[in-house]
């Protein structure tokens, strides 16, 4: 997990990637599995070949298309022509015991000469300094991408936060359980309007933007855990000019 990027963060430590905006993957050598443990129902031919290491990553389709991917991984019965969209972009490799320094050139030779419509090692780089970092995070944003990863060259793969992985965004982020549906007026009349939803400080507080409208006729249910994004906090602690931006995948 994460921490927040911070401008006293010595860069020459770190490598930089592309936040995508996937749904996490795990494989363990033979199965695609979630981040619960659930086997995602994907095609024989999607992961053949993929190494018989554990691996740590994300089914991607691209920039902007969470909903669209989250839709197809769910089904039980899998559609090829939507597979044939989507590839896993690998970021770690869990079991192994060096530093992610070390993790990256493995991973670079497993990977080699397989598929990359299908798999692909997700892109790391370096920067010299924080405004060079703002450019490749303002670069990323104006293409439609969320932000930046930034992971410590010399850490081991640790489950847990800490500042060996940091996350860079123009915006914050949180999580929310919905507590009721709100009608819509207007355009949305018929339609959900807004979620009441709860912080885990037991605060609720409306969430009204962000959605699409098949997600207004259809939204998630009570009790579903929701990610939205935010510009800081109003003086009352609550989130400022709050957006939806996904249920939380709980497979």
């Amino acid at each position: 997990m994460a921490n927040t990027y911070r401008d006293d963060v010595d860069l020459g430590a770190y490598w930089v990637s592309e936040k995508l905006d996937g749904v996490r993957a795990f494989w363990d050598g033979e199965t695609l599995v979630s981040r619960q443990g659930n086997p995602f129902n994907a095609p024989s031919w999607f992961v053949e070949g993929f190494p018989p290491v554990p691996l740590d990553g994300e089914l991607w389709i691209g920039r902007g298309t969470f909903e669209t991917l989250s839709g197809i991984v769910r089904r039980h019965v899998p559609e090829d022509d939507a597979w044939r969209e989507i590839r896993y972009m690998v970021f770690d490799l869990p079991t192994h015991p060096g530093t992610f320094d070390e993790r990256l050139g493995r991973m670079k030779a497993l990977l080699a000469g397989l598929d990359p419509s299908r798999i692909a090692l997700v892109e790391q780089s370096r920067v010299g300094n924080h405004d060079e970092l703002t450019a490749m995070l303002n670069r990323v944003v104006e293409a439609g991408g969320e932000g930046l990863m930034l992971r410590r060259g010399g850490s081991r793969y640790l489950a847990g936060r800490s500042d060996d992985l940091l996350k860079l965004k123009t915006y914050e982020d949180a999580e929310a359980v919905v507590v009721a549906h709100l009608p819509g007026k207007g355009k949305y009349a018929g339609m959900m309007g807004s979620l009441l939803v709860e912080m885990p400080d037991g605060r609720r507080f409306r969430l009204g933007t962000g959605f699409s409208d098949e997600m207004r006729r259809s939204p998630p249910p009570v009790g579903t855990m929701v990610t939205y994004k935010h510009h800081g906090k109003t003086g009352t602690g609550l989130p400022r000019f709050a957006s939806f931006l996904r249920v939380r995948q709980e497979r």
